[in-house]
């Protein structure tokens, strides 16, 4: 890997900061700043995949039932809806984002901002007419990540923080974090989690290493394996497909000196602003990609596609 290139593509894409984790060692570390990787930044929808974390511990604890559970078993008012389709929404609903909820997560009525002004943001997202059958569509949607963090108080009963704490941050090593609340005092799962570079690449590891740390096994492999594979395809423009809260793409790289490419799978959290982390596994890596503000017209994993990834299958072969 041409460390000296690479770090100049970063400077042009604005990067905070870039982590490489390769078979076992750090094979790269970028820092726009000193001790950027260690400080606390908001990594907006990388919360998404802390949360389905979360949920996949409860379930693999048989805290949080199993994912056909229809989610009116937590909100019963579902049960009087004149619309049968609210009904029929399951907890795999939420977590693929295929509950069938009729909202433009960016702006309108039905919107993600429209729900933060709001009092009670359970109620807001449950009251939204339906567009969708549930699981015919994904729609990119923060209110039903809320729905799912309420589910997991409810199951646990505990606050999101202290069940992340004794089953994720603290046997992780993971120290400081910040984390934001709805007005009911719900920890939000759609955005609001402050990390740092430093340990979202530990939470990349663990899912490299199928829910293992240090011989602990925090998450089952199952359920890593199910919440990180395909279930539907991403709704245009957004390429590739969605998981559990997790996204599911691979990319074309050509073979170095020969006239073949292969493609290169992956599954990824992505935080808005360019917070991502990129899971490898037929490259054992973990990529880690920070960004305070994103340059406009610069999209951070089109970095990881057209020159790390490359220069990671090149790596395979020296």
């Amino acid at each position: 890997m041409d460390a000296h290139a690479l770090s100049h593509e970063i400077e042009a894409y604005n990067l905070s900061s870039c982590i490489i984790h390769y078979r076992k060692k750090l094979i790269y570390h970028y820092e726009k700043s000193e001790q950027a990787s260690s400080q606390l930044m908001p990594i907006n929808s990388c919360t998404k995949s802390v949360l389905s974390a979360l949920i996949c511990i409860a379930m693999g604890q048989g805290l949080v039932p199993p994912p056909n559970t229809l989610i009116s078993h937590y909100f019963p008012q579902l049960r009087h809806e004149q619309d049968q389709r609210k009904k029929n929404i399951s907890l795999e609903h939420l977590l693929t984002l295929t509950a069938g909820f009729q909202w433009n997560e960016f702006s309108g009525i039905n919107s993600f901002p429209t729900m933060t002004r709001s009092s009670d943001w359970i109620q807001y997202t449950l009251e939204q007419p339906m567009s969708d059958v549930p699981g015919a569509r994904m729609v990119y949607n923060s209110g039903v990540s809320q729905l799912l963090a309420a589910i997991l108080v409810r199951a646990t009963g505990m606050e999101i923080s202290r069940f992340a704490e004794l089953h994720l941050f603290n046997p992780l090593g993971i120290e400081q974090y910040n984390w934001k609340c709805d007005p009911h005092g719900i920890h939000t799962g759609g955005f609001g989690l402050q990390l740092s570079a430093n340990d979202l690449l530990k939470f990349g590891l663990l899912y490299l290493h199928k829910g293992v740390w240090h011989n602990q096994q925090l998450i089952s492999q199952d359920m890593i394996e199910c919440s990180t594979k395909s279930v539907i395809a991403a709704t245009p423009p957004e390429r590739g497909f969605y998981g559990w809260h997790w996204w599911i793409d691979y990319v074309p790289v050509m073979i170095h000196n020969q006239s073949i490419s292969m493609d290169l799978h992956y599954y990824y959290a992505r935080g808005f602003g360019g917070q991502f982390i990129i899971i490898v596994p037929a490259l054992e890596t973990v990529v880690v990609l920070t960004c305070k503000q994103r340059k406009k017209g610069l999209h951070p994993l089109e970095l990881f596609r057209q020159h790390i990834a490359p220069s990671l299958v090149d790596l395979r072969r020296v």
